[in-house]
């Protein structure tokens, strides 16, 4: 017998189960990260960036699935977002440039009330700019317009070494600080009643957060005015512009909407890791946040959330299943290679069998249910 028989058993009503479920899935992620902890700090970090990918996932959601738009290079807001907070928060600038050293002795150690909305407000102004040449494209040659910006910032990142030393280039930033939130530290062990706290862990709970503000805008706004001439712009943009829609400024809104996500989540990544390089930030993440959003089901939030959870982990933990593998075949077999093998076979089993994502969204499935019929 399922929980919903058993609850509707009891004479508990639909919406007292939806809430049930939300208490008992907020319990378990928060005792997630003190179960992990025991399984050591690795464990741990996997859904800590797990989380990561999800917000990055959500923002190009509103891109793909909302408006409909295919972007291929989505990741230069996530690192943009990622060394504007490393440049901020390193020693690198007043290295650099006897200027900043004057203006802050100190050394730059932006705070968090101040990175959120720098990181969200310049990566939202760079999605704009993407999205203003790019208005008359659609389809296949949207997605190489894309392609080709995030492969420039990439570059970049990786020639602006000279004549003026603003991103370290290759050898990438480092000692970036970290986060510290109401004179929490980030960086320390933080024990509360005798429980101890990881600084990963300490990540895991900012993320948390982060994530359930970002769904609950994306939830909003898929319901709002916007959302519906955003679907409606993803169905026919020519019948949405005769309906008056003004399909320019939604599209800059979409690209804009979706690159605060990325900004933020880079951001993030910058304190997290400590360490940022251009190599971070190359098309095969791209191409794996726009695989998390299409295998877990596009426009669909739950299945976004879970595609992303999925692909995010599925390369960390496969990595305890290649290295068997390896040494069953007496070491033939490189480990890397296997890996990716197996996330490869993974991801065509799962556009195979569920060919609209995991978790596609219910009404999608009706109207093609009606369509058949």
């Amino acid at each position: 017998m399922s929980v919903w028989q058993i609850a509707l058993e009891l004479g508990i009503d639909m919406k007292q189960q939806k809430l049930i479920v939300f208490l008992l899935a907020g319990l378990g992620l928060l005792v997630l990260p003190l179960l992990l902890q025991g399984f050591g700090n690795a464990w741990v970090r996997i859904a800590d960036m797990a989380l990561l990918y999800v917000l990055l996932a959500l923002g190009l959601n509103i891109v793909v699935g909302y408006a409909g738009l295919l972007d291929l290079g989505y990741v230069a807001f996530f690192a943009i977002g990622a060394y504007m907070y490393g440049l901020m928060a390193s020693p690198h600038l007043g290295e650099t440039f006897q200027a900043v050293a004057t203006m802050f002795p100190n050394g730059l150690h932006t705070p968090l009330w101040l990175v959120l909305p720098l990181a969200a407000g310049l990566a939202g102004i760079f999605g704009v700019l993407l999205g203003a040449p790019t208005l008359r494209l659609r389809g296949d040659y949207l997605a190489i317009v894309t392609l080709g910006f995030g492969e420039i910032i990439r570059v970049f990142l990786n020639n602006l070494d000279h004549p003026f030393n603003i991103t370290n280039g290759p050898k990438g930033v480092s000692q970036i600080d970290s986060l510290t939130f109401f004179g929490v530290s980030f960086s320390k062990k933080l024990s509360i009643f005798g429980v101890d706290f990881a600084p990963v862990t300490l990540y895991y709970y900012l993320f948390l957060v982060l994530v359930i503000v970002s769904v609950v805008i994306c939830h909003r706004l898929e319901l709002s005015r916007v959302g519906r001439a955003w679907m409606a712009i993803r169905e026919d943009e020519i019948a949405a512009k005769a309906m008056g829609i003004n399909t320019r400024n939604l599209k800059l809104l979409a690209f804009g909407m979706g690159a605060t996500f990325g900004g933020v989540s880079g951001a993030m990544f910058a304190a997290f890791q400590g360490f940022i390089s251009p190599e971070s930030f190359s098309l095969m993440e791209s191409v794996m946040i726009v695989a998390m959003v299409v295998l877990g089901g596009v426009g669909h939030l739950p299945g976004v959330i879970l595609g992303a959870v999925l692909l995010s982990a599925l390369p960390e933990v496969l990595r305890y299943v290649a290295g068997p593998l390896q040494a069953m075949t007496g070491g033939r077999l490189d480990a890397s290679i296997l890996r990716q093998l197996l996330i490869a076979l993974a991801m065509i089993s799962v556009m195979l069998l569920r060919p609209r994502g995991l978790w596609p969204s219910p009404e999608h499935g009706k109207s093609l249910q009606s369509l058949k019929g």
